[in-house]
């Protein structure tokens, strides 16, 4: 039948009917049988990839952000395939379990806190550095800033870029955080300290001491907290659950990942995740 059909429309209308592009319009018919719903700012590329999404609510979410971030089809393609909607989802939960079960247009709430914008893991595939290879953190870091536009698209949405190696001068001592963006949405700084290892107590204290000098020599009257973001190889829980970082609302610990792993793993690793901060809060 749709063989037919496409030879059909093929000898009324011209190219564009193939069997293909058929099965296509049919998964679109489907997936977005509101037309008033759609925006009108995406191609029907963005509409193809957005077609084979099951769950509902992420498809949306999927649409807006695309629509409002300008995200290309190849830069939509990436964030599904790296389970965007997914890492975002599982930092907010363990605050509001019930989120999952909500429309796609309620779960952004109307006052951002940074949990609605950091993620956990961060991919960084576009890095091309192999986990192998001996990478010094100045290594990482020079790669990140070779692919700035790449980074921000995965670190997410509202951040611009303001410094790398940022000096900080106190009592005739220096410090330097790796790098500093400031995130127009959340109105505040936020710091970045790149490991090659796993989480370290040593490394919560230096960001803790970086966002506080932080604070006093460079916020804003009218800026919100500086936030430190901590990027890392592996999280240790214990390190988690006995440190500052532990209900924190400025200290933050991800891990990012040179490869891109499967949708299996990937999901896999995100459920881990969610499981040992729901038992870590359940033993408080």
């Amino acid at each position: 039948m749709l063989k037919y059909l496409a030879k059909r429309l093929t000898d009324d209308f011209g190219k564009g009917f193939d069997e293909s592009n058929l099965r296509y319009i049919r998964l679109f018919y489907k997936a977005f049988p509101i037309r008033d719903a759609l925006r009108h700012e995406l191609t029907w590329t963005h509409y193809r990839l957005l077609s084979k999404i099951d769950n509902q609510d992420a498809r949306i979410w999927y649409m807006n952000e695309a629509a409002e971030q300008q995200w290309s089809s190849r830069a939509l393609d990436r964030q599904i395939g790296t389970l965007y909607y997914d890492r975002l989802l599982a930092t907010r939960e363990v605050d509001h379990p019930d989120i999952r079960s909500e429309a796609a247009d309620k779960v952004k709430p109307l006052q951002l806190s940074p949990k609605d914008v950091l993620k956990d893991p961060y991919i960084l595939e576009f890095l091309n550095l192999k986990p192998n290879w001996k990478v010094y953190e100045k290594d990482l870091e020079q790669a990140l800033l070779d692919n700035l536009q790449t980074f921000m698209l995965e670190l997410g949405k509202g951040f611009a870029f303001v410094s790398r190696q940022q000096r900080m001068v106190e009592d005739d001592e220096s410090f330097r955080v790796d790098l500093v963006f400031y995130n127009y949405m959340l109105r505040c700084f936020v710091l970045i300290d790149l490991k090659m290892t796993k989480l370290t107590h040593q490394d919560i204290g230096q960001m803790d001491m970086y966002v506080r000098m932080y604070e006093d020599l460079h916020k804003q009257p009218g800026d919100n907290p500086t936030i430190g973001l901590i990027l890392c190889t592996d999280k240790n829980e214990t390190v988690v659950k006995y440190s500052v970082l532990n209900g924190s609302q400025q200290l933050f610990a991800s891990k990012y990942k040179l490869f891109l792993p499967t949708e299996e793993e990937l999901k896999a690793e995100i459920e881990r995740d969610r499981f040992l901060i729901e038992q870590s809060l359940s033993t408080k």
